[in-house]
């Protein structure tokens, strides 16, 4: 049988649901189908908000040849088949589903026919590219970001059913209630008035649906303020070293099943708010995640747990933080003078510093000249910095003897 969500999916980009910053007069994709061009590219989001669905639209309106695969389940065999078909046809457009799971066998193959131009590449992937994707194929393809669905566009959606379930007669108040239990994603919607019609018939209401929803597909709150609300305050409990508040956003986060902002602030926080005060903590974060990738859910709420509370207590600095920002916003007021030329690239009096033993310093001058007495780095009073710059100012008295 057909699934709902199957019968509904529109063959035209003008059709999709949402995604308004991408579709629309003027708007990339729509021009897109207009020029009749395609490009490699990679959209990314959440499950359920339209990826394959424009994936496929794109296509249909085109009217290429094309193949789909999925990274996880289609076999380095799989790939080679429809390599050599794009030869046959002169090239082809492949949608490569989950393309975050590629592994490298597959990604060699497909970078030498992406670079060759056969396969336009379609990529599609919940997680973000830029810490997923192999930088050398998301280099040759543009990143198109594809936003929640608002509750407005789903509650149209469903409206729309009744296009292909004639008889679907559902209140005001349960269509809203299918929307707030999606948020955002459009196939859960899809799927529970599919679910719904044929468990209690096509005048199911809020009640019905409360017998068999368990969990809601929720982000932390029916409201989508309240799951950015929480990300946020997971990243200040974290900050302020509240480890009870810590543990507790984190779970609210595990259970709305988001573990990839999870994995993403976590790694964040590191960097930002704990930095050189604690820097064995980055990787210690990292091996958390990877363990978390492995053991999957439920038992992946441990190595989160263990991290999160090592976080919360660690001492905190954000001096990397605020020293690369002030040097970012240096550069952005302009008038920069170039390069000093000792240090160019074709150096003019360069003195090489592992000349200079026992402290490897000599000084020099290495900032442009206008700017040779800006300041970005201040420590902050923990171990590490301390002792970092203790030894760099041991260096800089050595250079007065």
């Amino acid at each position: 049988m057909e699934l709902l969500q199957n019968k509904l999916r529109p063959n035209k980009i003008k059709d999709v649901v949402g995604q308004t910053h991408l579709i629309g007069e003027n708007k990339i994709l729509s021009n897109l189908v207009k020029n009749k061009k395609i490009f490699n590219m990679i959209l990314y989001g959440k499950s359920g908000i339209g990826k394959t669905t424009i994936a496929l639209a794109l296509i249909n309106e085109l009217g290429m040849n094309y193949r789909i695969l999925n990274a996880t389940i289609n076999s380095k065999k799989d790939f080679d088949i429809v390599f050599e078909e794009a030869k046959m046809y002169d090239g082809l457009i492949l949608v490569i589903d989950e393309i975050h799971r590629m592994n490298k066998d597959k990604q060699d193959l497909l970078l030498s026919y992406l670079e060759s131009g056969i396969i336009t590449l379609i990529g599609l992937t919940s997680s973000n590219p830029y810490h997923s994707i192999n930088p050398a194929i998301r280099s040759r393809c543009q990143i198109l970001e594809l936003k929640p669905i608002s509750n407005e566009n789903i509650i149209k959606a469903i409206k729309s059913i009744k296009k292909v379930l004639p008889d679907l007669k559902l209140d005001k108040k349960t269509i809203e209630y299918i929307a707030s239990l999606s948020n955002g994603d459009l196939r859960y919607a899809y799927n529970l008035v599919e679910f719904c019609y044929y468990s209690f018939g096509p005048s199911f209401n809020v009640k019905n649906i409360e017998e068999i929803i368990t969990k809601s597909n929720l982000k932390s709150d029916k409201n989508e303020d309240e799951y950015y609300n929480t990300i946020s305050a997971f990243q200040k409990s974290i900050r302020g070293s509240d480890v009870n508040a810590s543990l507790h956003y984190l779970a609210r986060l595990i259970e709305a099943g988001d573990y990839d902002i999870i994995y993403r602030r976590m790694l964040a926080i590191c960097y930002e708010d704990i930095g050189l005060a604690n820097p064995s903590m980055g990787p210690k974060v990292i091996a958390a995640i990877e363990a978390s990738e492995r053991i999957g859910y439920p038992e992946l709420i441990l190595p989160l747990s263990n991290a999160v509370i090592d976080m919360a207590l660690s001492p905190k600095s954000n001096s990397a933080y605020l020293a690369i920002h002030g040097a970012i916003n240096r550069l952005n007021e302009g008038n920069i003078d170039p390069v000093p030329n000792n240090i160019s690239s074709h150096p003019i009096n360069y003195i090489y510093p592992h000349d200079y033993p026992p402290y490897y310093y000599v000084k020099q001058q290495y900032l442009p000249k206008n700017i040779e007495n800006d300041i970005y780095y201040k420590p902050k009073n923990n171990k590490y910095e301390i002792e970092l710059n203790k030894y760099n100012q041991i260096r800089k008295d050595s250079t007065k003897k």
